[in-house]
């Protein structure tokens, strides 16, 4: 008769794995090595001194080392005495002494180790242990969230690499900090302010500006508003140049209407003094050539990275910033300009894609802890008024929420361009324009004048002896009797030529 009951499997088996606690997944963790680093603490205050400023609570896999840091921690602050009887009372304190399993737990990590050699090491192993915890968690809600259909993919993605990039950078969701730890870093802020020339931000590199500003400070947003052709690009160029390679600064450009080979022909021309149409035709002299090659190598070693992808959205202007941040540690952000950004597919009118983008911009800088200095159009209300067309706050175009969100509101006049020939002080307007500071949020309301060098498109100092401005046109009348003339190298090579190096 045939056998129809179901044949049993062999787990027994040589071909069958046996399944042990030993092939199950377990968080990456270094309990040993969190033991022998709170022991040192405990033992010796040059270790805690060490690594006090690395590890965090969260660090720790084992909730009774949390507990445990957490008393050492708040007794550093208060700059009391470690050890083993005062963080046995600052556990009492916090009902905390019994959960950790009593004084007899607190002697025997103080027994686990003899010095607080090699602390450094094993707390930076311990740090690395919670990053890959982290990564997992992150990870996982990362994976939970892609299964979602709910879920915008453009809000996914950017929520992915916010994460990610709170990892890189140790926020792990930052909380509240005490107002004695707030005034510790604000001293140490005062102290650095003393060591730059007084400048508590990145400095443009106008002298007035920046007594203005003192610099322009992390976690601000700064709009530069003015009409077309007023010079907004030409402004934002020269304080790029000015940081970069007068301050070391690394910047970031985003160029949304030039490209970018547009933008790093304005700055050789305003580096080198040669005049900006000269460089799109190309026709130079030889001694043009020798001052090009030899000008441009302070531009070509500059921190400056310009991206000048077209119709940029919000979500990928912070992706490419939180990058450039990881990668290059860039100190201010440049936007230009933002008319021409994208809310990225967001629904609603013009208006609130520009308080959306608006709001997203001051978010990028106080996650980044740097300064964005975003460019904006005024309207057409500006050219239909009457008397000097000053522009005023209420000139900015398409959303109030710029205005409210901005640290600072500044316009670029040039009066000159109206055909306005004097200042109310009645100087005069050639080749000068003016950055009036409308709105500042931690500061005073001025109007700053500076020169415009209408040959390279740049903007300097009043007093600033800009070489390729007036200095070579005036080469240029003696020369040719035609100042609006190109300069022509002379044929006479006892001729004086302003760009030699030599003295004859």
């Amino acid at each position: 008769m045939e056998n129809t009951q179901p044949q049993r499997k062999n787990y027994s088996s040589k071909n069958t794995d046996v399944v042990t606690l030993a092939k199950g997944k377990i968080q990456p963790q270094a309990i040993d090595l969190e033991e022998a680093v709170i022991g040192a603490m405990m033992i010796d205050k040059k270790g805690l001194d060490e690594v006090i400023d690395i590890l965090s609570p969260k660090v720790f896999y084992k909730e009774s080392h949390q507990k445990i840091f957490s008393a050492i921690f708040s007794l550093f602050e208060k700059t009391e005495p470690i050890d083993i009887l005062t963080v046995s009372n600052e556990l009492k304190l916090a009902g905390d002494l019994d959960k950790i399993g009593g004084d007899y737990y607190l002697v025997h990590l103080s027994q686990k180790v003899s010095t607080s050699a090699h602390i450094a090491y094993h707390s930076r192993i311990l740090t690395q242990k919670h990053i890959q915890r982290e990564l997992i968690r992150v990870s996982a809600e990362i994976t939970k969230d892609a299964y979602d259909e709910t879920i915008d993919v453009l809000e996914l993605i950017d929520s992915s690499e916010n994460k990610l990039f709170d990892i890189t950078n140790g926020s792990f969701n930052k909380g509240a900090e005490t107002a004695q730890s707030l005034v510790h870093q604000a001293i140490e802020k005062i102290q650095e302010m003393g060591n730059k020339e007084g400048l508590s931000g990145v400095p443009s590199g106008f002298k007035k500006l920046d007594q203005v500003t003192n610099g322009w400070h992390p976690a601000d947003l700064v709009i530069l508003a003015a009409r077309p052709g007023m010079g907004k690009t030409a402004f934002v160029l020269s304080m790029a140049k000015n940081m970069a390679i007068k301050h070391n600064t690394p910047v970031a450009i985003f160029s949304l209407e030039m490209a970018n080979i547009q933008l790093i022909t304005r700055l050789i021309s305003s580096e080198t003094g040669i005049s900006s149409e000269k460089l799109k035709k190309g026709n130079l002299a030889d001694h043009e050539w020798q001052q090009l090659n030899t000008k441009v190598k302070a531009l070509e070693n500059a921190p400056i990275f310009i991206d000048d992808t077209p119709a940029l959205s919000i979500f990928d202007l912070r992706a490419k910033c939180r990058r450039l941040k990881s990668q290059f540690d860039i100190k201010i952000i440049i936007i230009d300009y933002l008319q021409l950004m994208t809310a990225g597919g967001k629904g609603g009118n013009r208006e609130q894609e520009i308080s959306m983008i608006s709001r997203n911009l001051k978010a990028i800088a106080k996650e980044l802890n740097v300064p964005v200095i975003a460019l904006s159009q005024l309207s057409r209300a500006v050219e239909t008024r009457g008397g000097n067309k000053r522009p005023m706050l209420s000139d900015l175009r398409e959303s109030g929420a710029i205005e409210q969100d901005a640290d600072i509101v500044s316009f670029i006049y040039r009066p000159e361009y109206y055909g306005i020939t004097e200042w109310e002080d009645g100087t005069p307007t050639d080749g000068q324009g003016e950055l009036i500071i409308a709105k500042h949020r931690n500061g005073s309301l001025e109007d700053v004048r500076l020169k415009f060098i209408g040959a390279q498109i740049t903007f300097a100092d009043l007093d600033e002896d800009f070489a390729g401005g007036e200095f070579e046109s005036s080469i240029n009348d003696n020369i040719s009797g035609d100042p609006n003339s190109a300069f022509v190298n002379p044929s006479n090579n006892d001729e004086f030529n302003p760009f030699d190096d030599s003295p004859f």
